[in-house]
C-alpha cells in the first residue's frame, strides 16, 4: 500500500518535552505559592492542551479566572523555556529524512498551540520537513475530536 501523507503527534511522539513542560508547570505552581509536582504526575496531565494541563496542575480550588491567569503565566514561561531540555526522540531525525526523501508529505497535529509547535520543530532542525503543522488552536475542537 502506498502512503502519500503521514500525520504525527508532537509531544511524546516526535519530541520528548516532559522536562520543559514539568518545569513550566512547576514554575506556575511556585508563582501561586504551591509545591512542585513530580515529573511523572505532570506528564500524566499532558495531552489535552495547556488549559486542561493547568487546571489539573492547580486543582479544583481555583476559579476559572485564576486558571486563565495561571495559563497566561504558564504560556509565557513555557515560550521562554520550551527548548531548554526538549529533544527529538532517537531515530526521529533519520526517519523524517527518509520519509521526506521518499516523497511522502508530512504533517503534525497536536494540541500544543501552532506557533509553539512550529518553533519547537524549527529549533530542533526539522521544521522544514512538514507541509503543515496544526495545533490546538487550529480547529474549534482539540484532539481526540476527529475534526483535525
Amino acid at each position: 500500500m502506498a502512503t502519500d501523507l503521514v500525520i504525527f503527534d508532537l509531544d511524546g511522539t516526535l519530541v520528548d518535552s516532559k522536562l520543559d513542560l514539568a518545569h513550566s508547570v512547576n514554575a506556575t505552581r511556585r508563582h501561586y505559592g504551591l509545591e512542585p509536582l513530580d515529573l511523572e504526575l505532570v506528564s500524566s496531565y499532558v495531552g489535552n492542551g495547556a488549559p486542561v494541563l493547568i487546571r489539573r496542575a492547580l486543582g479544583p480550588d481555583y476559579t476559572d479566572e485564576e486558571i486563565r491567569q495561571a495559563l497566561d503565566f504558564f504560556l509565557a514561561y513555557y515560550r521562554e523555556h520550551m527548548l531548554d531540555h526538549t529533544t527529538l526522540y532517537p531515530t526521529v531525525q533519520e526517519s523524517l529524512d527518509r520519509l521526506k526523501a521518499a516523497g511522502i508529505t508530512l504533517s503534525v497535529l497536536t494540541n500544543k498551540p501552532v506557533r509553539f509547535s512550529q518553533d519547537i520543530l524549527a529549533g530542533l532542525g526539522v521544521g522544514g520537513h512538514f507541509f503543515r503543522v496544526y495545533g490546538g488552536n487550529s480547529f474549534e475542537q482539540k484532539k481526540p475530536d476527529p475534526t483535525g
